[in-house]
């Protein structure tokens, strides 16, 4: 490619971010959302973690493993758990954290039961 392709291509890309993206902010308020769709918007964001989330806890080397020597995946549902309990989402983070190291730790370190 040349450069001039190249610049175009990063051109054209950004004028249709920008145009996708301010298509609402230039409406304001003036286009009104029907309220089923306003109430189903209000889960994207939990639908998109979830996707971002569950394949990297449940894929390891590109093979699901829903098994117990899956620290990921016990780590994700212990943090799941917790949250439950204390509707924290930092607080969610660092436990869920704390608890995939520890459990990573564990695993290798060829403990019996592990």
């Amino acid at each position: 490619m040349s450069d001039l392709e190249i610049w175009s291509a990063i051109v054209l890309l950004t004028l249709a971010t920008f145009i996708a993206r301010s298509g609402f902010w230039l409406a304001g308020a003036r286009i009104r959302l029907p309220d089923a769709l306003q109430g189903a918007l209000r889960y994207a964001p939990a639908c998109a973690l979830a996707a971002i989330i569950f394949p990297d806890l449940i894929l390891v080397q590109g093979q699901a493993d829903l098994s117990w020597h899956n620290p990921r995946l016990l780590a994700g549902c212990i943090a799941a758990a917790f949250f439950m309990v204390r509707k924290n989402m930092l607080q969610t983070i660092l436990f869920g954290m704390l608890v995939f190291t520890l459990l990573r730790l564990l695993m290798s370190s060829n403990l019996p039961g592990f």
